[in-house]
């Protein structure tokens, strides 16, 4: 064996070193480089919806060489009017031609890009200066289908007619119920589908060749530059070759599999079906587009393609028309930016909008919320990371006055150093449902609202912890500090508790260990309400250098056992046993997301702040642990809160995903996914996981961090809209600030 060469040592023994390196005791992964996701464009798409005034027996829809879309039903032609995204149009009588209207329409189809008609006796149009005009001589004359040269295949109930400068090329009967012909332009030959068969139709001479039998077939288009077609059917969809004769296996693992319509837009195919529409996607996947957020009715009964790459889906309520834009993150983000300033600021509140008429965000109302100050805590951090990557004076007047409105809550009610869950005028009370929770002001204009929860806490903490590290202007941080210290000095003077306006803790306000280790290690508030008043001490000793709050912080955790608490691998917590009482047995039935929520909060200040390496070496195998818990919901939040601890390892791809995929409308559309056939649903489990695989936010209601992603089914009709201030604009901007998702690339 030869001896080893000196470049080969040196290799050896800097590999050493690097794995020494990594190993050593201590060890900070945060110290690692991220590698930061390139922000670069990628397709967003918004449904614009249409419906009509009264609901129609739809038949077509198409858009021609102009742009123009026709909408055709048994009444007429319909096209759109007006229309945005977030601001329905409507379809109305088509009256550009009027003497169209005196017709009664059977089929519309495009040729050359320009609309062609067929009615009672002929195939018309208003192109080519009105000049076509075939009659076809057939009676119940039902479907249209252009070839080459002017030449048209009219089906009728019994017979097809080729016609072509009014006349009759041949004529041939039919063997069974036509439902849909196109031409091939490949093959030279029209393909027919009937109830049961598929026919070649020879465009010469008009001879039928049977090349295939099935039930339930429903619909077709070409694939494959025209050698295959897809095949609709009530249960799923097939392929069958052209050249050899051959059908593939039928899928039926669809979103639903009853399909209605198969379109083969620029190489990717789309199907309409009972329950709305789908596109494959090129590993196989879905894209699903049906609920409220996306469509004007349930049924799509055709699908065209629109001007500058859009989709247009017909159902008999109405026409959605899905654009499909470029955006980055940083474009969404400012899109989000405005959404939030135009209409979802109250009092400097981050809120949301409530009773809203069906979607329409201009007819809603602010609402206040139990959580006001935790929704406005997360957009207030993210606002500060916005300002510390951008230095956007926007950005620190939002800081400004959303810290304002956070103050607020502390000195409109009595108690010190107590936060309000909200406030708002005297005469909004009479109007709520809780009204016996509001508490008058000293000022008669206003009532603030009491009971707050340790939700509301760790949220100010966090945002308080952020100002104050990230936000480099004097007033700012002192601000946030004075009002970190105020709170956390109320917390340990009441040993531990947050005390109401009656001198009574809070159902929810509890770190005292008498009530934390009453819990079985099982149950889940022992181990979270640990976890939140170590990361809330943490942090208060940071920014004011007081001992008390470390002193407290270590007698919690050598005293009475919050450190091993904290550290309860999350596979343990569950049900509390047969020994626990009932307050313990209801807090444990499922697994509580609003839990998460307020783990991920704390743990900016769990780890950043830590007292020592040694203790933030037991965070991070806490928090690492948790995430691995929560890797299947995909939250971009959890994911981006993971790149602090462990920035080459937090599933990036699934927190860009998470950013990408949540719609842009944020209304709280009535979803559901519950029927579809290409998700695996799993037994009844205590963290309530639906399914195997999370679906994407945009085929869900819209959901805040708290909420369970895998529920199915639900939504409000519209009835109220949320804001991207906590659920979009924190993950962004804090991947931002982490250096995980870069500034925008490649962007003129």
């Amino acid at each position: 064996m030869s001896k080893p060469s000196l470049y080969s040592l040196l290799l050896c023994v800097a590999y050493t070193i690097f794995i020494s390196a990594c190993q050593s005791k201590g060890a900070d992964e945060a110290e690692l480089t991220p590698v930061a996701y390139q922000d670069t464009p990628f397709e967003q798409e918004v449904s614009i919806k249409y419906p009509f005034e009264m609901e129609e027996q739809a038949i077509k829809v198409a858009s021609d060489r102009n742009g123009i879309i026709q909408v055709l039903t048994d009444s007429g032609v319909f096209r759109p009017h007006a229309g945005a995204f977030l601001y329905p149009g409507k379809l109305m009588k088509d009256q550009t031609y009027q003497g169209l209207n005196d017709k009664v329409l059977k089929d519309l189809v495009l040729y050359q890009d320009q609309f062609v008609y067929l009615d009672s006796t002929a195939v018309l149009s208003n192109a080519w200066a009105g000049k076509l005009f075939d009659i076809h001589g057939l009676t119940e004359a039902r479907m249209l289908s252009p070839s080459e040269h002017f030449t048209f295949i009219v089906v009728g109930k019994e017979k097809i007619h080729a016609v072509k400068e009014n006349k009759i090329l041949w004529s041939i009967k039919i063997p069974e119920k036509p439902l849909t012909i196109k031409y091939n332009s490949a093959l030279k030959s029209h393909v027919l589908l009937t109830v049961g068969s598929i026919y070649r139709l020879d465009g010469e001479g008009g001879g039928l060749t049977h090349l295939y039998s099935g039930e339930g077939l429903t619909s077709f288009d070409f694939t494959a530059k025209g050698q295959k077609m897809v095949v609709g059917t009530t249960d799923g969809y097939f392929t069958f070759d052209l050249s050899t004769n051959k059908a593939s296996t039928k899928n039926s693992q669809l979103p639903c599999p009853a399909i209605l319509t198969v379109k083969n837009i620029k190489g990717t195919l789309w199907m309409g079906t009972e329950k709305g529409a789908f596109r494959v996607k090129h590993d196989g996947g879905f894209d699903y587009y049906f609920g409220e957020r996306w469509l004007v009715g349930t049924r799509v009964i055709d699908i065209g393609e629109g001007k500058e790459g859009s989709i247009l889906l017909l159902t008999s309520q109405g026409l959605s028309k899905l654009v499909f834009s470029e955006y980055t993150l940083h474009d969404k983000a400012m899109y989000f930016e405005d959404q939030v300033r135009n209409r979802h600021i109250r009092f400097g509140f981050n809120a949301s909008l409530g009773n809203l008429e069906a979607g329409n965000v201009d007819s809603g109302m602010l609402k206040d919320s139990d959580n006001d100050g935790l929704w406005t805590a997360m957009y207030l951090a993210g606002q500060a990371f916005r300002y510390a990557v951008s230095g956007d004076a926007e950005a620190l007047e939002n800081c400004r006055e959303s810290l304002d409105a956070m103050e607020r809550l502390y000195t409109i009610n009595p108690v010190e150093g107590f936060p309000s869950r909200s406030f708002n005028r005297s005469g909004y009370k009479k109007h709520l449902s809780d009204p016996e929770r509001w508490q008058s002001a000293e000022h008669p204009e206003w009532d603030w609202k009491a009971t707050t929860s340790s939700d509301e806490a760790i949220g100010h903490v966090f945002a308080f912890g952020v100002l104050a590290e990230v936000v480099k202007v004097p007033e700012v941080r002192d601000q946030a500090i004075r009002l970190l210290d105020g709170l956390m000095q109320h917390i340990v003077a009441h040993d531990f508790y947050l005390v109401d306006y009656d001198g009574k803790p809070t159902l929810w306000g509890k770190w005292n260990p008498e009530y934390v280790n009453g819990f079985p290690p099982m149950v889940g508030d022992r181990k979270l309400n640990s976890s939140n008043i170590i990361a809330m001490l943490q942090t208060a000793y940071h920014f004011t250098k007081k001992e008390i709050y470390k002193e407290k912080a270590f007698e919690l955790m050598d005293g009475h056992g919050y450190l091993q608490n904290l550290m309860v691998p999350m596979e343990n917590i569950g049900r509390a046993d047969e020994s626990s009482d009932d307050w313990a047995e209801m807090l444990s039935q499922s697994w509580n997301h609003s839990d998460d929520e307020m783990y991920f909060l704390g743990y900016w200040g769990l780890y950043r702040y830590a007292f020592n390496d040694t203790l933030k070496s037991h965070y991070r195998k806490a928090i690492k642990d948790h995430w691995e818990a929560e890797r299947p919901e995909k939250d971009g939040l959890w994911n981006i809160f993971t790149a602090m601890i462990s920035p080459d390892n937090f599933d990036q791809e699934e927190a860009i995903w998470y950013l990408k995929q949540y719609p842009m409308d944020l209304i709280d559309w009535t979803m559901v996914n519950s029927h579809r056939k290409d998700i695996v649903k799993l037994d009844a489990n205590f963290r309530n996981q639906a399914t195997a695989k999370v679906l994407p936010p945009d085929e869900l209601r819209i959901r805040r961090h708290n909420a369970n992603r895998f529920e199915l089914d639900g939504g409000s009709q519209g009835k109220s809209a949320y804001s991207a201030g906590d659920i979009w604009l924190l993950p962004y901007w804090m991947g931002r600030y982490l250096d995980v998702i870069s500034a925008p690339q490649g962007v003129k």
